[in-house]
């Protein structure tokens, strides 16, 4: 009995200091991280304000607070003012259902497939596939290939008998015929099955593909030849266009863009003329004289001679494929030695030659690159396949029913859900987008898989396939059911982890609410106060009338609400001071003011004077502002007609009429009147929530914060 009465006071006295402890440490929690202001009774911690206040002003929230300054303690006032309206007109935002604004969701939704990108895919798959692309990048390959081609959507038959076919070719060319003399019968096979023409320009080729480098090939061919060495030939490689086999030729350091000069001797009848040519025009080079020079008096190629044999900034994939190997092995200023081609005679200088650009910089380059390559599936896939096992997927159509205990097993076990009923509804109207389905005779309702609480039956299979129907060629409907289950499940998989993204990941969630923030108040602050302004011509027109009154001309800050003085002028044009003299100019000008004369009358005047042809204009010109033009000079604004010089012979220039400076009004000013209204009606706006939502801004925290 004593034991017990010593244990209940030993554990009184534990949850004493428990809570003591708690108590103490929430105590210093607020403390250090008080509450800044206060919205509708929310509250704001200084922790969430200085992070915000911290980055706006590009500092690290790591850096320890320096020195206070006046300047500093008046940015941090200023941001204190500008959080807290920002804040509040959030709050008002929110109340006032922004948040669920048809195009404020739409254009939310735009930006979070774009935030949730780098979410949805395996990163180390990703950075597998970056790092892979650059380590390939480092060289150029110069391959060729055989290729037995299949269709886009083959039977397993045709597989089969592609394979053996490309399986024959391999052991034809390992058994030592000649890789090219294979590939030109492969090719001509082909033609031969495509009915293609007798004269078709592609029974010539032998397989040849030159230089290339990653991303050029499609992803399986590019694995296979950047695996081969120099001489190797591969076994038969998949891609979409059918089976390669694949032959490294060569393997050279990576070049994008070159520029050098050359020296081509065509080949003549006598081939020893030719050869004897290059070694000419070799030994001058040897022996000390200009590259350049030779080549203008030895080329044949006229394009490039006279500027002595330079191409410039040419990409590997533009030159022939033995100049991009001699290329690749010459250090700059270097001269090759005389080679020979099937066109002739070669010889070159390089002048420069690029390099691979840093991983770094390379990554959005690929990234780019792999939008439209098959590799770019690897990442979300390795990401699915890791959020099955994450959200507990299971494939109940691969799961079978227990045996019943005591009974001998059978040999055909029952899964415990079933494709039967999707296979009897398809048919081959899906490959021409034409299929339908009667739901009501789906009547195994069994889930078909599920991932976490979600279930899905064959009529969300169905739903889904019929959604997605393409036009494509007919193949087996057992495979394109297989197909589009696996489609179906990967898809409903990706979709359960792209909707959990903001429970699982804070920093993503932060992120939207920093996007869906931003553009509620853009949208808030359009409609009370940036469009408003325009739209309330009443409140415009009477904040005119009260604010117009009280301005100074001589306030510098409402200068742009005055008109300068103004004058309208007349100003004849002439281009050639020979054919008619300024002081004629100036005399018709001075007699058409006395009689009144129009513009046209002018004109008659003057074309009455001119000796010769001459181009003349007589325009007017009204309400030219003091200090913002240059037509009137110094001195010359009073009534009266003035001579300036102008690019082109003159201008007469006459004054007609003087405005002293004036108050502009409502719609010339429009612009600053509106500009001010938005001002006014953000400060009344900012005054009424501040009320409305019982603001409270505790100044004495904000006197305390250094950073």
């Amino acid at each position: 009995m004593k034991m017990k009465k010593i244990t209940k006071v030993f554990l009184a006295a534990l949850l004493i200091s428990v809570f003591n402890f708690q108590f103490s440490i929430s105590q210093a929690q607020k403390k250090d991280n008080p509450v800044v202001f206060e919205i509708n009774g929310k509250k704001i911690y200084k922790s969430e304000f200085m992070k915000e206040f911290l980055r706006s002003i590009g500092k690290d929230e790591s850096e320890a607070p320096t020195a206070c300054t006046y300047e500093k303690r008046q940015a941090l006032e200023d941001y204190a003012e500008l959080f807290v309206n920002y804040r509040t007109k959030l709050e008002d935002a929110f109340v006032l259902g922004y948040d669920t604004m048809p195009e404020m969701l739409k254009e939310l939704n735009g930006y979070r497939n774009e935030l949730a990108a780098p979410y949805l895919i395996d990163s180390v798959t990703l950075n597998t596939i970056l790092k892979e692309a650059y380590e390939r990048n480092k060289y150029l390959l110069h391959a060729a290939h055989i290729l037995v081609k299949l269709g886009k959507q083959p039977t397993p038959a045709d597989t089969l008998n592609a394979y053996k076919k490309a399986m024959e070719y391999y052991e034809r060319v390992k058994g030592g015929e000649n890789f090219y003399s294979v590939a030109v019968e492969s090719l001509r096979e082909r033609l031969k099955t495509e009915q293609m023409l007798e004269d078709d320009p592609r029974k010539k080729d032998n397989g040849d593909l030159g230089y290339f480098s990653v991303f050029d090939m499609v992803y399986p061919f590019e694995t296979a030849a950047y695996n081969l060495n120099v001489g190797e030939v591969s076994l038969p490689v998949r891609s979409n266009y059918g089976y390669h086999i694949v032959k490294l030729i060569e393997k050279e350091p990576y070049f994008n863009k070159c520029t050098f000069q050359h020296i081509w001797v065509s080949q003549s009848a006598d081939p020893k003329q030719s050869e004897a040519r290059i070694k000419e025009a070799f030994d001058k080079i040897k022996n000390g004289e200009n590259f350049g020079t030779v080549c203008r008096d030895y080329t044949d190629d006229n394009s490039t001679a006279d500027r002595g044999g330079m191409i410039s900034d040419a990409m590997f994939r533009q030159i022939p494929q033995e100049y991009v190997s001699w290329l690749s092995k010459m250090a700059e200023g270097d001269v090759s030695m005389p080679s020979q081609t099937q066109y002739g005679w070669h010889m070159l200088r390089l002048i420069k030659r690029d390099t691979l650009a840093s991983f770094e910089d390379m990554v959005p380059y690929y990234k780019q690159r792999l939008v439209r390559d098959s590799r770019s599936n690897k990442p979300r896939e390795a990401f699915v396949e890791q959020c099955k096992t994450k959200y507990n997927f299971v494939d109940y159509t691969k799961m079978y029913m227990k045996q019943p205990k005591g009974k001998k097993p059978s040999k055909v076990r029952t899964p415990l859900a079933s494709l039967d009923e999707c296979r009897a509804a398809l048919s081959d109207s899906v490959f021409s987008r034409s299929w339908s389905y009667d739901e009501s005779k789906l009547t195994d309702l069994r889930p078909l898989f599920s991932v976490e609480d979600r279930e899905y039956t064959a009529k969300d299979l169905m739903k889904f396939i019929y959604n997605h129907q393409r036009a494509e060629m007919p193949f087996s409907l057992d495979m394109y059911l297989e197909n589009r289950y696996q489609n179906f499940i990967n898809d409903k998989v990706f979709e359960y982890a792209d909707q959990h993204l903001e429970e699982e990941h804070n920093e993503f969630a932060a992120l939207m609410d920093e996007y869906r923030n931003g553009l509620m108040i853009f949208s808030y602050n359009d409609n009370m106060i940036w469009s408003k302004a325009i739209r309330d011509t009443a409140g415009l027109a009477q904040f005119y009338k009260t604010y117009s009154a009280k301005r100074d001309i001589n306030n510098e800050a409402d200068a742009p609400f005055f008109w300068n003085e103004r004058a309208d002028v007349t100003i004849v044009s002439v281009s050639d001071s020979v054919t008619i003299t300024p002081d004629k100019v100036v005399k018709i000008l001075n007699k058409a003011t006395k009689k009144g004369w129009s513009n046209v009358e002018i004109s008659d005047a003057i074309n009455a004077k001119i000796k010769g042809d001459a181009n003349f204009t007589v325009k007017n010109m009204p309400l030219l502002e003091k200090d913002h033009q240059n037509t009137l000079k110094n001195g010359q604004w009073r009534k009266g007609v003035y001579v300036n010089p102008a690019s082109r012979g003159y201008e007469v220039v006459r004054v007609d009429k003087l405005y002293d400076p004036c108050l502009k009004s409502q719609s010339e000013a429009r612009g600053y009147y509106v500009n001010e209204y938005q001002t006014y009606l953000e400060k009344e706006l900012i005054k009424k929530l501040r009320k409305q939502y019982n603001v409270v801004i505790h100044q004495d925290v904000i006197d305390e914060i250094t950073y």
